[in-house]
């Protein structure tokens, strides 16, 4: 049986080796995963022409994903630099790879990453498309902008970010509901600006019709941009990001109507107590479709340490129904991350999503942090380096303030509550002094 897509193969009934493997990862039958699938409810971005992908399920039900983002700018132009980044996020379990590139050759990159990378990989084609065509944004027409999209789809890209959700309608509702940062989105703000200089409507709006027979073509999972999120606390839940959440709804359904598949991003900066309450809408408006949110990050006042205001809100996120996580660094509002700030933001998220599928129940995701009880109880310290998220700085921590007891350490010393019960319950005499 031939099929175009993941959903158009879990439709007609077909378990595509995609589905299998996934199946295999998340401890579910094929037939589950399969009819999640045919649902909405997962998605599994998997680009025809990405040969070298280990595919990933993307559904609150499932696992909580990882995305980092990565690219050159004009202040940091190395690509060799970029893909150490890359490599170094995949073998820390990022699942998926976002180049947001904007500067220079960006397509030689995106294919070195379709070419070589696992993970699944995303980008932002309006981006691109003013570094393609080398023309500023004014210049840029509605073809050109499809245009990029399809380029992006031919090289392999797994999901596209698309701002399909805001309209001629937004200009007036940004001017008038005076939102204290109005668009923060990158990608969104670039068309706002192009619909305000030309006066035409979003192409990606207007056009979306011929978007989706692209994506169709190509196995492409369409990643419905918040281009209205919100920058900081006090425009959490506004009339401009709800009304653009229940626009992505609808276009939610169109895209499925072609068997496209879909995520819809959400927010954005966020007091805690209004996250739940946005993931529930989330799903009500948006039918399931798996939920990809920035953060939340939930106070505005600690630039440097983003990566753990964003991990708080993503594992309130995940835990109520947040599918996958986009990483924030120490750097996020302050600079392009290095190396170590890659490293730091994939361990907070890592963390965050961690904890939210054990608060889920997702099947076997406690096993590591049993192996880590049992571990720590016996004091095997091997045993704990290999379930340790990061187990490279946490032996560091140890050798670098060694105890003098190996069944210690140097804050406890003898006086180590484990070490103690150990010996109480197998009737050995407790020394703590000597």
């Amino acid at each position: 049986m031939s099929y175009t897509t993941q959903m158009d193969a879990a439709r007609q009934g077909i378990i595509t080796p995609e589905i299998l493997k996934v199946a295999e990862k998340e401890y579910r039958t094929p037939e589950e995963i399969r009819d999640l699938v045919a649902r909405g409810q997962v998605v599994i971005p998997a680009n025809k022409n990405h040969k070298c992908i280990e595919p990933e399920g993307v559904g609150s039900m499932l696992r909580t994903k990882i995305n980092v983002n990565l690219g050159v700018s004009r202040d940091c132009k190395d690509y060799d630099i970029e893909m150490k980044k890359v490599m170094a996020a995949v073998e820390m379990g990022a699942e998926a790879i976002m180049d947001l590139s904007s500067h220079g050759n960006t397509q030689p990159f995106r294919k070195k990453l379709t070419s070589e990378c696992p993970a699944m990989i995303g980008t932002v084609p309006v981006y691109d498309s003013v570094i393609h065509y080398q023309r500023d944004l004014a210049t840029l027409t509605a073809k050109d902008f499809i245009d990029v999209v399809r380029l992006h789809a031919e090289d392999g890209v797994d999901f596209v970010t698309l701002h399909c959700g805001i309209t001629r309608k937004t200009i007036d509702q940004i001017k008038n509901h005076k939102r204290k940062m109005n668009i923060v989105s990158r990608g969104g703000s670039l068309v706002f600006a192009w619909m305000t200089m030309t006066g035409e409507e979003n192409p990606f709006y207007e056009y979306y019709d011929e978007i989706l027979d692209i994506c169709r073509e190509y196995d492409v999972t369409i990643s419905l941009g918040d281009a209205c999120r919100p920058g900081c606390l006090k425009d959490a839940s506004d009339v401009c990001q709800i009304e653009e959440l229940v626009r992505l709804g609808e276009l939610t359904k169109r895209a499925w109507e072609k068997d496209v598949q879909v995520m819809v991003e959400g927010p954005g900066h966020m007091p805690m107590d209004e996250i739940a309450a946005n993931m529930k809408i989330q799903s009500k408006v948006c039918m399931g479709a798996p939920f990809y949110v920035l953060g939340p990050l939930v106070t505005d006042i600690a630039p440097g340490y983003d990566h753990i205001t964003a991990a708080i809100g993503g594992a309130i996120a995940a835990q109520n129904g947040a599918a996958f996580l986009c990483y924030v660094t120490p750097a996020e509002h302050l600079a392009l991350p290095n190396v170590e700030d890659v490293k730091q933001g994939i361990i907070a998220s890592k963390i965050a999503a961690h904890a939210a599928d054990i608060a889920k129940h997702i099947p076997h995701a406690m096993d590591k942090d049993n192996e880590m009880a049992r571990a720590r109880q016996c004091f095997d310290w091997d045993a704990q380096w290999e379930v340790a998220i990061d187990p490279e700085t946490a032996k560091s921590i140890r050798a670098e303030r060694a105890p003098e007891y190996e069944d210690t350490c140097s804050m406890c010393g003898k006086f180590c509550a484990v070490r103690s019960m150990n010996k109480a319950l197998s009737g050995e005499y407790i020394d703590i002094l000597g």
